[in-house]
């Protein structure tokens, strides 16, 4: 069932995108080592730019990874937060004052009109 929230909910899988990092990096190495030895610096550097990408992925995945369930959850967590089963919605931005804080069915707390 759709929740609405899914932007906001959507998680990574962040192993298969660990694995694809490191094939990547793997045959961006192995090509930038091909093309450099047979005189091709053009592709040389063609793949170093993939290498380069493929690296600063790997780093941005491992510390993914290291936030803990937020990112990575397990598989008894759900993507996002399940239907409670009383027709309303959930979450801030859907309530009364409109999910701004410091104001509520009364108005702005300051005071002021």
């Amino acid at each position: 069932m759709r929740t609405g929230s899914e932007p906001a909910t959507a998680r990574s899988p962040l192993r298969m995108r660990l694995w694809l990092s490191l094939w990547g990096m793997a045959w961006a190495l192995f090509g930038l080592v091909a093309f450099a030895m047979n005189g091709r610096p053009g592709w040389a550097a063609a793949c170093a730019v993939v290498l380069l990408l493929a690296v600063v992925d790997l780093c941005v995945i491992t510390y993914r990874m290291r936030q803990g369930p937020h990112y990575h959850p397990g598989r008894d967590v759900p993507p996002y937060e399940p239907d409670h089963g009383d027709g309303r919605p959930h979450g801030p931005g859907h309530g009364v004052d409109g999910g701004r804080p410091g104001q509520g069915r009364t108005g702005p707390s300051s005071g002021r009109p």
